[in-house]
């Protein structure tokens, strides 16, 4: 008991050290971090048992495509009204952003988890590490359907950027 209570003691130094005026939810950044590693290790077991080799380099067609895919798929799942549900046991609304996506703030449960899990699904920044790793692994794995849907979100961030140019021109015009 004596190693716990020193272990908690240490923690709490660090954490004032680190956030001295602010709540920083270090504990559940070491979950998602540990979470992140081992389903990159796990990814890397796969790999090998199915005797797959990873290429020897990534084609650039392959990178812009997982690129702007992981882009728009980023976007759908952190601000989407649509997904919504998905956040909400994680964030609350906040208020309409246009473009059908919504800004939330990120709820707290005391343990860090709740926190730490509501910034990663309303932070198209954050989810983007997950997504960019998932289509890369994907690519090894299966790629033809990692490029097929890849292509689907890379098709639907055309479309966007087309509908903001026509609306852009439509405003211009009047």
């Amino acid at each position: 008991m004596r190693v716990r209570e020193r272990w908690r003691e240490k923690r709490g130094r660090l954490l004032r050290a680190y956030a001295p005026t602010e709540e920083r939810p270090l504990g559940g950044y070491s979950r998602a971090l540990a979470v992140y590693l081992s389903a990159v290790g796990a990814v890397g077991v796969v790999v090998a048992a199915t005797g797959r080799r990873l290429p020897p380099r990534v084609d650039v067609g392959d990178i812009v495509l997982l690129s702007v895919a992981t882009h728009k798929l980023s976007r759908v799942i952190s601000k989407d009204a649509v997904t919504s549900p998905l956040r909400a046991p994680f964030t609350r609304y906040h208020e309409p952003i246009g473009g059908g996506e919504v800004a939330e703030e990120v709820r707290d449960d005391g343990s860090g988890s709740r926190h730490v899990f509501g910034e990663m699904v309303s932070c198209p920044f954050c989810l983007a590490v997950w997504i960019a790793t998932a289509m890369t692994s994907g690519l090894v794995l299966a790629p033809r359907t990692t490029r097929l849907v890849a292509t689907c979100f890379t098709v639907v961030a055309a479309s966007d950027f087309l509908q903001m140019a026509y609306s852009a021109a439509r405003r211009a015009e009047r």
